[in-house]
């Protein structure tokens, strides 16, 4: 067993992502917020698959800004051990050092803070929701992993401009779409360079489903029906000229 547990593991090789969260303008809003709450928050955003760069249509830009900065406000700060704890503190304080610095080279390079966005004082490794807008592409948070509760929203006008921004970047793990168009949400889908991809839903986990990446997120798959039990079997090739 210890042998098979050792094959899968170098066979499937996940190494973080940069998730481009997609809502166009014919998206339904209040499942948009819905969807980038559980994208983006889950674990405080100290995931691999957590929305990093949350690009929305102008047409809904506004509305969706207001709502997820009600809904992260919303969001109450403090120990994990807490049962009224919404989002818990993050994993070192060299963690919450890197958020700040990503933040603040955000905000050098043209965002607005619409909440949050200040390391509090005391004890304590936490660092607050944060809603980000108007964060250039050249920002450090646009090209690494934030891995905490920081959005930042990006605007943008049609589909093929969301689709070169999202594919902006060497990593390629998760990605989310909101639309009401099937037809786009598929075509989107298939140009977004991503292993796992969430069409009007928040998450992707599934032990059903095969989890990994592609470009610089890694290397193979676990999980699912076919990938997750093929990493178990050892094949056999038999040549004949019978």
């Amino acid at each position: 067993m210890a042998e098979a547990a050792k094959h899968v593991v170098s066979c499937a090789m996940e190494l973080g992502g940069n998730a481009p969260f997609i809502v166009f303008d014919d998206a339904d809003l209040d499942a948009a917020l819905d969807g980038a709450m559980i994208a983006k928050m889950r674990n405080a955003g100290e995931a691999c698959t957590a929305a990093n760069r949350l690009y929305v249509q102008s047409g809904i830009h506004d509305a969706f800004v207001a709502g997820l900065a009600r809904r992260m406000a919303a969001l109450r700060v403090g120990p994990g051990a807490e049962a009224e704890t919404e989002c818990g503190p993050m994993i070192t304080r060299k963690a919450v050092e890197k958020i700040e610095r990503l933040v603040d080279d955000a905000i050098d390079k043209g965002a607005r803070v619409v909440i949050g966005g200040t390391r509090p004082n005391g004890p304590g490794f936490f660092y607050p929701p944060t809603v980000l807008t108007g964060a250039s592409d050249s920002a450090e948070m646009a090209n690494e992993e934030i891995f905490g509760p920081v959005a930042p929203i990006y605007r943008f006008e049609d589909e093929a401009e969301a689709v070169a921004r999202a594919n902006n970047t060497e990593y390629g793990l998760a990605a989310y779409i909101f639309t009401r168009d099937l037809s786009k949400g598929m075509r989107v889908a298939g140009a977004v360079e991503a292993g796992m991809i969430g069409l009007n839903r928040g998450s992707v986990s599934d032990p059903a489903a095969p989890f990994g990446g592609v470009k610089q997120s890694g290397l193979g798959r676990e999980g699912g029906q076919h990938h997750g039990i093929a990493e178990f079997m050892e094949a056999k090739y038999i040549a004949t000229s019978f």
